[in-house]
């Protein structure tokens, strides 16, 4: 595998740009702070409050201990008590000590017990970076996370995670789903890092070549999100609530950029580790991202990337996402670096113009996270500004190298949190 020094003037190379950069990442940072609650942390409002009544949520307190344990690797003062804070809520009241696994929520009071595979590969992801972070108590969360993964979720025959099982793993869904399979994707490069195993790159290859080789450059590279236990795709799965936030009916180009970004790094950590890598995945990444920006982009006469598309191309859902944003400009630069090419510069440059003119928000902090088809202020689908985990990966992945995963390279690669 080859990286490439751009032979033009790129943004990546640009003192200012890297400034930049850094200077949102911790104006991201400050302003979740406040998310903190007894039991992990919370959702914040459009103002960046906790509302009334706010609970935890695991998904939220596994992320924010994964970005707050970057924060502490870069050297930033302030963040090592959120990230203990949050490894004391994982293995205290959001995880299940009778069945093993986690809840959604501190004892499950909406009576919600399923355990998914989305949530678990979050929580593998905030141990290993909190192990990175060296933390106290982060090698037991990432030993419970690994032992559940291994123990429920990982089927060897079928080279992918199963999604989802009831509160005592008896009774498991008759779903696969795309979404969740990416998100251990990404956790599986980093507990490759911090165990040394290669077998969790061997997994994350197996994932990709079923859901991307496999189905995606089958479909016009275009992810295929939704399965049947047997891996055949349900394309009608959610037409009738096409906004869900996890599970919407159609592609999510979102994904599609995510995914790009994740073949890469893929690529990058066999190459370090010796494994070979696929000559496909590089070629794969660059299919991914063309075809998603092809369909997605400023496709209903006004800026920005649609949340859905239906199976012929057609804007379902036309609100804009921040995340989605995010994963796009994140993309961009991991090709900018692996190939040199002009066109992901003018991407990138693209994607973030239109992320400082719509979506970073200067008066009331963060980002926001939905927009309407006109670009402006929404929340039908992400209410309030609960997600800092797209935004800050946003702004230090362009900083960083394509491997190893995002706190090994901090931990390893001195880049300034400020100037």
């Amino acid at each position: 595998m080859n990286t490439f020094q751009p032979a033009f003037s790129s943004w990546l190379n640009a003192p200012a740009h890297q400034q930049w950069l850094a200077d949102e990442g911790l104006r991201l940072l400050a302003f979740a702070k406040a998310s903190k609650l007894p039991e992990g942390f919370g959702n914040l409002d459009a103002h960046g409050q906790l509302p009334a009544g706010a609970q935890a949520h695991t998904l939220n307190t596994a992320r924010m201990t994964h970005c707050f344990s970057m924060a502490h690797i870069q050297g930033l003062p302030g963040f090592a008590e959120q990230v203990d804070h949050g490894l004391d809520a994982l293995m205290g009241p959001l995880r299940d000590a009778r069945f093993g696994g986690w809840f959604a929520a501190p004892g499950h009071p909406d009576g919600h017990t399923d355990k998914a595979a989305y949530l678990h590969a979050f929580v593998a992801l905030a141990a290993s970076s909190a192990v990175v972070a060296r933390r106290p108590g982060a090698e037991a969360l990432l030993m419970e996370a690994v032992n559940v993964i291994d123990r429920h979720f990982w089927s060897e025959e079928e080279g992918a995670l199963r999604e989802s099982f009831s509160r005592d793993w008896s009774v498991e869904e008759a779903y696969r789903g795309a979404n969740s399979n990416m998100h251990a994707t990404e956790a599986f490069l980093a507990l490759a890092d911090v165990t040394q195993d290669s077998r969790w790159l061997r997994r994350a290859l197996r994932i990709v070549e079923r859901v991307i080789r496999g189905h995606a450059a089958a479909n016009d590279y275009r992810v295929v999100e939704h399965f049947d236990r047997q891996w055949q795709p349900l394309r009608e799965y959610n037409q009738a609530c096409p906004a869900d936030g996890f599970r919407p009916y159609g592609t999510t180009p979102g994904h599609g950029f995510e995914w790009s970004r994740l073949l890469l790094h893929l690529e990058a950590a066999l190459v370090l580790a010796g494994i070979p890598a696929p000559g496909w995945l590089v070629v794969d990444a660059q299919r991914l991202f063309a075809s998603n920006c092809l369909h997605a982009w400023h496709v209903d006469g006004a800026p920005g990337l649609v949340y859905t598309l239906d199976w012929g191309n057609q804007p379902v859902v036309r609100q804009r996402l921040h995340w989605v944003h995010c994963e796009a400009s994140a993309a961009a630069s991991a090709l900018l670096k692996r190939t040199g090419e002009v066109q992901y510069e003018t991407w990138y440059r693209c994607f973030w113009e239109y992320s400082e003119r719509y979506l970073i928000d200067r008066t009331h902090g963060s980002w926001h996270h939905e927009l309407d088809p006109f670009n402006c202020p929404s929340a039908e689908i992400w209410g309030g500004k609960p997600d800092l985990y797209h935004a800050w990966q946003a702004v230090l992945i362009p900083r960083l190298p394509l491997a190893p995963s995002l706190a090994s390279a901090l931990a390893r690669a001195s880049i300034p949190a400020a100037m």
